[in-house]
């Protein structure tokens, strides 16, 4: 009988194996573009070196009496995850867009190592690799990480073959993400199980009884007041209200990516307004939104709209590692507001709010003890939290120098994280060379064209540019009655356009 190697799943890989569901499926999707014709059987022998050097690639989810594993599949082979794929004509931007949707709306085989490349050969613009990866494996910027590890800086490098040995203990030597494939598998947030244990427990006992949880918070330490006390007050917070963002999911996903920005260009409108890189692009983003209602005749002036919001967990030695050490934070996103430097400020605030605060640590609390709980209790559980938001927005920064797949030049690369329980609308964004990208994954039924947002998103961010361009070294000191006669000048100036 074949060696399967067997080796038990950390609880918070399990929590995302278990919230598979036909509506959202939970793969990470991601396309890497190329600028030179690359063979497709040079592109095999990268994945089987480099990705496949690693064991957990050749190993499937399989469920056994102590729980789900990760099991070697004893019947593996390389072509049933590495496909060759062709797009009609001269096929574009809206072709691939519509491969992507259709690569993001197919489950992978439960029976098989949860992953798939397909090597699309004749796109306009180069060779694109479409990446579809399962949640269980590892979050966003984990899987980021293990893509980009399948190119180099240098061509050369990229072009030669590695061998397998060598290349794992060179990459163990670079970060534990690495170590963790290569060996077995490690828990990575038992040290949180008690703290999970606590945070589930006091989840039931606030569903029949708040207070009692405000009770008991009098005995508890610290950290786990201040986690119960976050708890308590994202069990509080009212549901999102039905819009075109929020509603019946189908089983079709749309996605769409907006032309790059430059990363300068954004840096210096944070600099220039007082805010982060990320504050002005979830501003741009959600005034992308709140223009995209108006184009379909929705009033977004009343409108309440919440975002969940990754927050990275790992110390900074750890950014490669896998598996899912994430909490998630509830972000206000003020879709309402027509301002844009209103709309800036009020992004700003609400994230610096959220960075104070423990509600990530108590989402991975809470993920991780969803994962040691039945089955059956997880759905309601986390169907509860996602009627509090409307979407999933995450940002990962990725490499700022150029790299090379198989000796051709990365022109461009975007990823999708995928949306749980209600949530239909998922929003990415990813820096590379200089470049920002942005791009959203939509439940067709909420909205059939994400690319028209993205459209959005292109002008609202230049409208900003334009602000910080125009008010110069002032910016910084903006007030709320400057911003609202900014706001009056420039409602009777034409709009910047694409």
């Amino acid at each position: 009988m074949a060696n399967l190697h067997r080796q038990a799943m950390a609880k918070v890989d399990t929590a995302w194996l278990r919230m598979e569901q036909p509506t959202n499926l939970m793969m990470i999707t991601g396309v890497i573009k190329l600028s030179e014709v690359v063979d497709f059987a040079a592109f095999k022998t990268v994945i089987e070196h480099r990705f496949l050097a690693f064991k957990r690639f050749r190993q499937r989810a399989v469920l056994h009496a102590r729980g789900w594993c990760w099991e070697n599949d004893p019947q593996f082979d390389l072509s049933a995850h590495v496909r060759l794929t062709a797009l009609p004509g001269q096929a574009g931007q809206s072709e691939l867009e519509a491969l992507v949707s259709e690569l993001a709306s197919t489950p992978l085989d439960q029976t098989k190592p949860l992953w798939q490349f397909h090597w699309v050969e004749n796109h306009q613009g180069g060779p694109v690799v479409i990446g579809r990866v399962h949640h269980c494996y590892a979050d966003g910027m984990a899987m980021v990480q293990v893509l980009l590890s399948l190119t180099d800086a240098d061509r050369q490098a990229s072009l030669k073959p590695v061998q397998p040995t060598r290349y794992v203990r060179q990459r163990q030597t670079e970060s534990s993400l690495f170590a963790r494939l290569a060996g077995s598998a490690k828990e990575g947030v038992d040290s949180l199980n008690q703290v999970s244990h606590k945070v589930a427990a006091e989840a039931a006992h606030w569903l029949r009884d708040p207070q009692q949880v405000v009770n008991r918070m009098q005995d508890a330490g610290e950290l786990a007041t201040e986690l119960l006390a976050e708890l308590a007050a994202v069990m509080a917070l009212s549901d999102d209200p039905a819009s075109r963002f929020k509603g019946p999911l189908g089983v079709r996903k749309q996605v769409a990516w907006a032309p790059p920005l430059c990363l300068e260009e954004v840096k210096a409108v944070g600099h220039a307004f007082g805010c982060t890189v990320n504050d002005v692009l979830i501003a741009s983003m959600t005034a992308a939104l709140h223009a995209y209602l108006l184009d379909i005749g929705d009033d977004p002036t009343s409108l309440t709209m919440r975002a969940t919001v990754p927050v990275n967990l790992r110390p900074l030695e750890h950014a490669r590692e896998l598996g899912n050490h994430f909490g998630l934070v509830f972000l206000d996103l003020p879709i309402a507001e027509t301002n844009p430097l209103a709309r800036l400020y009020q992004v700003s605030a609400s994230m610096t709010e959220l960075k104070q605060s423990k509600q990530a640590l108590m989402s991975l609390g809470l993920l991780a003890a969803l994962g040691m709980a039945p089955a059956a209790l997880q759905k309601p559980a986390l169907e509860l939290f996602s009627r509090k938001a409307s979407s999933v927005l995450t940002n990962v920064p990725g490499p700022q120098q150029p790299l090379f797949l198989a000796g051709a030049p990365v022109t461009e690369m975007m990823f999708w994280v995928p949306q749980n329980g209600s949530i239909g609308l998922g929003i990415s964004i990813i820096s590379y060379c200089g470049q920002v990208y942005c791009g959203l994954m939509a439940d067709h039924q909420r909205v059939p064209n994400p690319s028209e947002v993205c459209g959005h998103f292109n002008r609202a961010f230049s409208q900003l540019l334009h602000l910080a361009m125009l008010i110069g070294p002032q910016a910084g000191a903006v007030d709320a009655q400057l911003a609202d006669q900014i706001h009056d000048w420039i409602d009777g100036q034409p709009q910047p356009s694409d």
